[in-house]
């Protein structure tokens, strides 16, 4: 069974058509990437597969349940990580995951240890009761990746994990990436404009570009089709979307990019 499977999803919003009958199929214990540029489709196509937006159109089903009749089940079985800051600054982060905990319902006499464990994978034990609002942008994101990890889901969502991360920081949360997948074989799909960070995690990545998959493989499959042994992820990107990578989006999309950065950083 493929741990998340979509077959011609897609999302309209009026007379635009954000995600273009998205068909993937990713594997149990996959990282998966989507790549593409400010409005590819990438975040709505995360939404629809969290249940969060409702498809216009096609299937999809996560862990093996159907994103639209069983969106219960779905919930129960993801993480979700999303790009825009979803840490409370005003608790401390034993608190933060104490209130993700009770959201989950996960029985009362393992709340404690259950966050107390989270914790300590992330490494923020030392830094468990004090406010959020002083930690480092690092840490908070390796904090709201813990919240998303406290009812041991199947499949993990990210999106832009990295954003707004000095190098340091966006490092410790590629090695966290991986030791969930050698750890826990966790299936995860992450959405980036780092071409770097998608050839270092993901086993395939999807290109989209205006709403379509222009193309999609593993990132040195991808590197061949330009036929070029130097070729880079970059190129690539570049390829498949008519050379867009320079094109950096809205001003609503730069504005928000540019206040996560500022939370986090």
């Amino acid at each position: 069974m493929m741990m998340i499977a979509t077959q011609a999803l897609t999302r309209r919003f009026g007379e635009l058509t954000a995600v273009d009958a998205l068909t993937l199929a990713v594997a149990p214990g996959e990282v998966f990437g989507l790549l593409g540029p400010n409005g590819a489709g990438k975040s709505t196509a995360i939404k629809m597969l969290t249940t969060l937006l409702p498809p216009t159109s096609g299937d999809a089903s996560v862990a093996g349940y159907d994103i639209t009749r069983r969106a219960a089940e779905v919930r129960r079985s993801i993480g979700y990580v999303p790009q825009v800051l979803s840490a409370d600054g005003t608790l401390t982060g034993y608190e933060n995951l104490l209130v993700f905990a009770k959201l989950y319902d996960l029985p009362r006499a393992k709340r404690s240890s259950e966050v107390r464990a989270a914790l300590a994978f992330m490494r923020l034990t030392d830094a468990a009761d004090k406010l959020v609002r002083t930690y480092s942008g690092g840490m908070i994101r390796r904090l709201e990746i813990a919240q998303a990890l406290l009812h041991h889901p199947r499949v993990l969502f990210l999106d832009e994990p990295t954003v707004g991360l000095d190098p340091l920081a966006r490092r410790a949360v590629w090695d966290l990436v991986v030791q969930l997948r050698a750890d826990y074989g966790m299936t995860i799909l992450l959405t980036t404009h780092l071409m770097e960070e998608a050839d270092t995690l993901c086993d395939r990545v999807a290109i989209m570009d205006h709403g379509r998959v222009a193309a999609i493989g593993s990132p040195a499959d991808l590197k061949e089709t330009l036929g070029s042994a130097n070729a880079t992820l970059d190129d690539v990107f570049v390829y498949y979307t008519g050379g867009s990578l320079e094109s950096g989006g809205s001003y609503r999309e730069t504005a928000r990019t540019r206040r996560t950065a500022r939370r986090l950083g």
